[in-house]
């Protein structure tokens, strides 16, 4: 399974951009007709907004992916101490080439089911587009949780299950089978359900087929 994921982000690398911000005609449309009018951009708007503009304190950015969504902000978090983490050496890449010369953000390669940190290392744990990838879901979030800080923020966003069925569809189909997401993927019900058990003070939202929201440690 490993090894599918990798291979499935290295053929999709030169594509993953513009499919995730719809630079193009085709991108918009595969978004409207597929994932219900879902706009990534603004979900992603959302979701950092939670980190406050003066932050700075301690980031983990699981997966960074190609910081295509993140490099904006952390650019302006020059106070912050960011690491950004990928499976996918190719993502991982392109994102250490556009975070280039910021001394405070470091770049890895490694697997969020087995986090290369200490416990209690972050004060906020960021996975954007994430969750619905890890083929280990139970360990995605034990690890995530294992590194938060008490009091700490676990902000995400990824596909929710059971809100398209079209969406749900695509995603058994093609998406699934090809290596980009990997099953099982949660409902509503059952991520509030884990959620709960682990976090206060949850925020969460539904857009389309996507969830986003913020909960504290």
């Amino acid at each position: 399974m490993a090894d599918k994921i990798q291979e499935a982000y290295k053929t999709s690398k030169s594509i993953y951009d513009d499919v995730l911000t719809q630079g193009s005609f085709f991108s918009k449309m595969y978004i409207k007709i597929f994932w219900s009018g879902t706009d990534d951009n603004e979900v992603a708007r959302k979701v950092l907004s939670y980190i406050p503009n003066d932050f700075k304190g301690t980031i983990l950015d699981v997966p960074v992916g190609t910081a295509v969504f993140t490099e904006e902000k952390w650019k302006s978090l020059t106070n912050a101490q960011i690491t950004c983490l990928d499976y996918s050496v190719d993502m991982i890449e392109q994102a250490r080439k556009r975070l280039e010369g910021c001394s405070n953000i470091t770049c890895i390669q490694g697997d969020v089911g087995n986090l290369p940190m200490e416990g209690s290392s972050f004060d906020i744990v960021l996975s954007m587009n994430g969750f619905h990838a890890f083929p280990d879901k139970k360990k995605a979030f034990r690890e995530t949780y294992r590194v938060l800080k008490p009091g700490g923020k676990f902000i995400a966003c990824f596909y929710i299950k059971g809100k398209s069925r079209i969406t749900d569809w695509l995603v058994k189909n093609i998406l699934a089978k090809k290596g980009w997401f990997s099953p099982p993927f949660p409902t509503e019900d059952q991520l509030l359900k884990i959620l709960k058990h682990l976090y206060k003070d949850i925020d969460l939202h539904v857009d389309g087929a996507m969830v986003y929201f913020c909960c504290k440690k």
